[in-house]
């Protein structure tokens, strides 16, 4: 079992910066990998990026490439999004997200996950 407690969102300036943590416990965390995803009101979740165990790999969603970093300490047991120059469009309650099994998933599929966090809310204003 795995648990995740997301923390960070607020509300933010077209253009602003907001990072976000995830605190995860309950397995050893540097052995599985870890996604972040993200759902607007009235759409479906979307991935936005993944990371693996070591935090060695990554991967973005086309829509935040260049723009978000998706990185981990697992020290902390703490996956971290830094979200830099963010949009109207990212406004959405962003999770993170763990897999089961051998815990090396960190792509787009939301079924590759088994444990989520609640969420926090990201707002942008235009």
């Amino acid at each position: 079992q795995v648990q995740l407690v997301e923390s960070g969102g607020g509300l933010v300036q077209a253009g602003g910066s907001l990072r976000l943590s995830c605190a995860a416990s309950g397995r050893t965390f540097s052995s599985y990998s870890m996604g972040w995803f993200r759902q607007a009101p009235g759409k479906e979740r979307e991935f936005v990026a993944g990371i693996s165990w070591s935090g060695g790999s990554t991967v973005y969603a086309d829509s935040v490439k260049g723009r978000f970093t998706i990185s981990r300490d697992n020290a902390k047991n703490t996956v971290y999004l830094q979200m830099n120059s963010l949009k109207p469009e990212d406004t959405a309650i962003y999770y993170c997200a763990a897999p089961s099994g051998s815990g090396t998933y960190y792509g787009p599929e939301a079924h590759g996950y088994d444990y989520w966090g609640q969420g926090t809310q990201v707002t942008v204003s235009s």
